[in-house]
């Protein structure tokens, strides 16, 4: 946090003095996750509140469907979910990190589905880019059956190709903020995460290393 307001406040110095400078921000090193946990809505607005979060998009994956509609994979037969491809900043925030808010926005017992929906496009499901984020995926996956004592059904997939959705439903909870509450409280999502993750649901940052 303090890298990126000294990166802010080098930046304002060197345009009002007339200098003209590369932006650190702009050198940011990115890498991209992509996470399934139910309404592809309600996920963009958790990762969105995340620092270091450059970009979040709405889309499908882990389908056999080519560039799906949001109908097709409504109907259940293509075998995608809907997910969130995460951009991030790993100067800010790294897997580990995107992985605990993750977990905790979402019911990790529960088989395709999530609170209110329910059908194979609402399943939670990791999938992870590379051996690296596989290796976290699985490790943090043990973690949450060992803190609960549960079986986890949440799953663990190949990586597949990742389609973005429409347009209207990017960025929707800013876009419609009515609707979205009502989808979300009335789905009961909300009171579900609090009852499984009590203080720690729908985090709105990280946790300090």
């Amino acid at each position: 946090m303090a890298a990126l307001k000294f990166a802010r406040s080098g930046l304002i110095l060197a345009l009002a003095s007339g200098i003209t400078l590369t932006s650190n921000l702009a050198l940011a090193d990115t890498e991209k996750a992509v996470f399934a946990g139910g309404c592809f809505w309600c996920m963009e607005e958790a990762f969105d509140k995340i620092e270091g979060v450059t970009k979040t998009t709405s889309g499908y994956t882990g389908g056999t469907t080519e560039n799906p509609t949001y109908k097709e994979v409504g109907g259940g037969n293509t075998q995608h979910a809907e997910a969130l491809e995460v951009e991030y900043d790993t100067d800010i925030v790294d897997y580990n990190d995107l992985l605990y808010v993750f977990w905790r926005n979402i019911d990790p017992f529960v088989e395709n589905r999530q609170f209110c929906d329910s059908g194979s496009e609402y399943r939670s499901a990791l999938f992870p880019l590379d051996d690296a984020q596989r290796e976290a995926a699985e490790a943090s996956k043990v973690a949450v059956a060992e803190h609960f004592g549960e079986p986890i059904a949440t799953e663990i997939n190949a990586p597949a190709t990742f389609y973005p959705a429409e347009e209207y439903h990017q960025d929707y909870h800013n876009k419609n903020p009515v609707r979205y509450r009502l989808y979300k409280n009335g789905c009961g999502r909300p009171d579900r995460l609090e009852e499984i993750w009590g203080d720690e649901a729908a985090p709105g940052e990280v946790p300090d290393a």
